[in-house]
């Protein structure tokens, strides 16, 4: 099946007169093959019928290093940021909000640099009752860790430091491409996604380790955790981790799960040239390192049997580290309604895209920013936020009529 795709993107030109920034439509036909950059050729000149903008949601506070924001859905409107540095803040979601209250302090427990910190962070969905979150991090040995804590009893703006029940600890073999994302389905069970370990990119492609991979456990059950019986690698006798999901991702740093569908949406790190959107399901193997987007990595061909590519990929003159985001179900940007939001880190722009199975993806700018956006979230009411690395800054995003 061919994929439509439309792209709309800003180059920056030099000339004699100066520099100007002119937004070009890209309109090209990508087959499962997909094309070389040669062929996303520019045909016309595109008016926005909306103008987008970024505004500080918060600005009496910063942040340092803000990896992450969330809502434990729990009808106190509150939001969580968590800072890669090890601390967790929690405020009142209120744009004149002028105070922040230390939730958790992990510092002392992690290694910080790089790629390496407080990573994720999840809470229960039965949360109001059980009091019970779960944080993803590298600990002091440079593993990658999975823990539950629970909230003060009798504070519920401070956790109970010492409640940590270790669920899970995957060993790394380098300091990057770690994953970090945890969420809960909205089948109850908790997901997690782990880089490929940033050193043998083959460890994506081993199913004897949950390097390269999303995971899917319950926490409900067993003794850290069980595993559902219709996870694809339950039970098997080859040696294969159970808790695996979905493998074959480079870097999935952030997924999330579509309110109204249940779809699982993530943004995998590419290595030379590609970015890449995947919908991950049950069993899939995502292709890295056999694949690079819908490209064969390292050119030339490969074997693609039992694959499932992208949804949608961009080249790196567009961005060089995507950050997954949401599905937009918030009521406030209305033009983007049920679109899949995302930026990229490196280049700071941020993207709407429409999936249609059958019809293909439509992927348009909404705007080209300065901003290293480390993760984006959402609050009680769906509506989208950005975490800025470089500013320490929380922001949303703002339309208004062309």
């Amino acid at each position: 099946m061919e994929r439509k795709n439309i792209i709309i993107f800003s180059i920056s030109l030099i000339s004699i007169v100066g520099i100007s920034s002119i937004l070009f439509a890209l309109y090209f036909t990508q087959s499962n093959e997909g094309k070389n950059v040669e062929d996303y050729l520019p045909l016309f000149l595109q008016t926005p019928e909306y103008n987008y903008s970024v505004v500080n949601a918060f600005p009496n506070l910063t942040f340092n290093t803000p990896v992450g924001l969330y809502s434990p859905n729990d009808g106190t409107d509150r939001l969580f940021v968590v800072e890669q540095t090890g601390r967790i803040y929690v405020f009142t979601n209120s744009y004149s909000t002028s105070q922040k209250v230390l939730f958790l302090n992990l510092s002392s427990n992690i290694t910080y640099g790089g790629e390496r910190g407080l990573l994720g962070l999840a809470f229960h969905p039965n949360y109001t009752s059980n009091g019970k979150f779960y944080v993803d991090y590298i600990d002091i040995s440079g593993n990658s860790v999975i823990a539950q804590y629970t909230v003060n009893s009798s504070d519920i703006n401070k956790a109970n430091s010492s409640s940590r029940i270790i669920l899970l600890t995957q060993s790394q073999p380098a300091t990057n491409h770690n994953g970090g994302q945890l969420a809960f389905g909205p089948d109850g069970y908790l997901y997690a996604s782990f880089g490929d370990g940033g050193q043998n990119s083959q460890e994506a492609q081993d199913l004897t380790t949950i390097l390269g991979t999303i995971i899917r456990i319950d926490i409900n059950s067993g003794s850290p955790y069980s595993i559902p019986n219709d996870n694809p690698f339950y039970n098997n006798t080859e040696g294969y981790r159970e808790e695996i999901w979905a493998y074959g991702l480079r870097n999935p740093w952030r997924f999330s799960f579509d309110n109204n569908t249940g779809e699982l949406w993530a943004g995998d790190v590419g290595a030379a040239l590609y970015e890449e959107i995947d919908i991950i399901t049950n069993g899939s193997n995502y292709g890295w390192p056999i694949m690079e987007g819908f490209h064969c990595y390292g050119g030339g061909t490969c074997d693609q049997t039992n694959l499932t590519l992208p949804i949608f990929e961009y080249v790196h003159f567009l961005g060089n580290a995507i950050t997954g985001g949401f599905v937009y179900r918030g009521s406030n940007i209305t033009s983007v309604q049920g679109e899949y939001i995302y930026g990229d880190y490196g280049s700071g722009r941020i993207w709407a895209l429409s999936y249609n199975p059958i019809d293909g993806t439509e992927n348009r700018i909404l705007i080209d920013t300065e901003l290293q956006i480390s993760s984006f979230g959402t609050d009680n009411s769906n509506e989208l936020y950005i975490c800025a690395i470089n500013t320490g800054r929380i922001y949303k995003l703002n339309e208004t009529i062309g």
